[in-house]
């Protein structure tokens, strides 16, 4: 089948996944500046998150832009990494009341690690399915980066019990490697001369 249907679901998934994040900010019952100092460490823990969203979208969109059509077994791994986005509201919110608390640190960071995992089964199911001389499979080669974020997760769930705000920065060293949208695919396309191989 083609992508549009699993792009538009998708898309409308992770918009969902901002607006209930977005409600954590409670409005202050003040009026004044000092007023929003308790409210700093979530809206730190929010931004951070609509980073996060706002890459796997990026990057979704980039990856299915170079993909011709879907298999029963990428709307699986597809719905997999929908799951672990759809728990970014509650860690942000746990993590974001509870700055300096390692379980919700560490649990954060077992969504990212597990959201960043279900990335890759889906990115590595389909090469799989449009074969080694894909776009897809030219543009990531080894995927470095990938694999880095992932130990990098990994590295950070354990810091969180020791140090949670040292793991916090890993989690945004993370974030920051991701945060320039990345033009692999883009970069292929251009050299081959194609629109992704897709119509419509």
């Amino acid at each position: 089948m083609p992508t549009n249907r699993l792009e538009a679901f998708s898309d409308g998934v992770l918009a969902i996944i901002i607006t209930i994040m977005v409600l954590e900010l409670k409005v202050p019952r003040g009026a004044d500046l000092a007023a929003l100092e308790p409210l700093l460490p979530v809206f730190a823990s929010y931004l951070l998150s609509f980073i996060y969203v706002g890459i796997y979208w990026n990057n979704h969109h980039h990856m299915f832009h170079s993909t011709r059509h879907v298999s029963a077994g990428i709307l699986w791994a597809n719905l997999h990494l929908l799951f672990w986005l759809s728990l970014f509201p509650f860690v942000t919110g746990w993590m974001g009341h509870n700055p300096r608390a390692a379980v919700p640190t560490a649990t954060y960071g077992v969504v990212l690690l597990m959201a960043g995992g279900a990335y890759y089964l889906l990115q590595w199911l389909i090469v799989r399915s449009q074969g080694p001389g894909s776009v897809l499979a030219a543009a990531i080669g080894r995927d470095l980066k990938g694999k880095a974020s992932l130990v990098i997760y990994a590295v950070a769930v354990v810091t969180a019990f020791f140090e949670p705000l040292i793991a916090i920065g890993l989690y945004a060293v993370v974030a920051f490697m991701w945060l320039v949208p990345d033009r692999r695919i883009e970069r292929v396309l251009a050299a081959r001369g194609q629109d992704g191989g897709r119509s419509g």
